[in-house]
């Protein structure tokens, strides 16, 4: 089995996004998985420009830029990948715009005048399904504790699955990164003893996709589990009231690191 990581962070390979790719795919490499990470912060992409090109008779399934950038050799690597991790941190509500830029030029690999409908039911045109229709796990992180903040690249995923027809085999959300110290930092870590417990998680999620071909719900529990150590947290944090002494206290945190 091969599992292809596509690291969307703008940090590369110093965030914490390919942190937890590396506790990801560790697992599954223990398994026997062939595991390989694109860091698309290290590759040339260049956005669609929407000039119909890849349309015509006469480049069809072809892009202005396949041979000016990095992403055919990408789309290669889906191809030949079993299942594919889509990882990105979450900025400003969504996917970076990294991610975002080589999901758009999928656009190039399909025929929109030929109109079919999905195994969803869904009315949608023909694709590449050697690289859209791969199984997918969806990797978010962000600094965050709200629950709405991953929601529009969660959303995104869910829709691109259905009109796709690609499984989406894992979600794996983790908040609070900062108060992990995005997994770096060892006096960080020692606040929040759960972290711990989350990134055997992320290990026993990547063994499980190559046993299983997916990561269990009780495993996607368990990472995605709320870190803070605090009864109740995932109740109390929806109280205005309890927000604010968790403010105070995170800026405290904040500020003494700063010092």
């Amino acid at each position: 089995m091969k599992i292809l990581a596509i690291n969307g962070s703008y940090r590369g390979d110093r965030g914490y996004t390919r942190f937890l790719i590396d506790k990801l795919l560790q697992g599954a490499a223990e398994a026997g998985a062939k595991c390989q990470v694109l860091t698309l912060s290290c590759l040339k992409i260049n956005h669609c420009l929407a000039c119909g090109q890849c349309q015509t008779a006469e480049l069809r399934h072809k892009c202005v830029y396949d041979s000016k950038d990095d992403v055919q050799m990408i789309f290669t690597q889906m191809a030949e990948a079993d299942i594919i991790v889509y990882a990105t941190p979450i900025y400003v509500f969504g996917m970076s715009g990294l991610l975002k830029m080589l999901l758009e030029r999928l656009y190039g690999r399909g025929d929109s005048s030929d109109l079919r409908i999905s195994k969803r039911g869904l009315m949608f045109h023909q694709i590449d399904h050697a690289i859209c229709s791969k199984p997918f796990v969806t990797l978010v992180c962000c600094n965050n504790l709200e629950n709405e903040t991953p929601g529009n690249t969660l959303a995104y995923f869910r829709t691109f699955s259905r009109f796709s027809d690609a499984p989406q085999v894992g979600t794996l959300i983790r908040n609070g990164s900062r108060l992990s110290g995005y997994g770096k930092d060892p006096e960080y870590k020692k606040q929040v003893p759960k972290i711990f417990k989350v990134y055997a998680a992320y290990e026993r999620a990547g063994r499980e996709l190559v046993a299983e071909g997916r990561i269990r719900r009780s495993t996607a529990r368990q990472a995605n589990q709320e870190i803070i150590p605090v009864p109740l947290f995932s109740i109390l944090k929806h109280l205005r009231s309890f927000k604010k002494v968790m403010i105070a206290h995170a800026q405290e945190m904040i500020d003494s690191t700063e010092e």
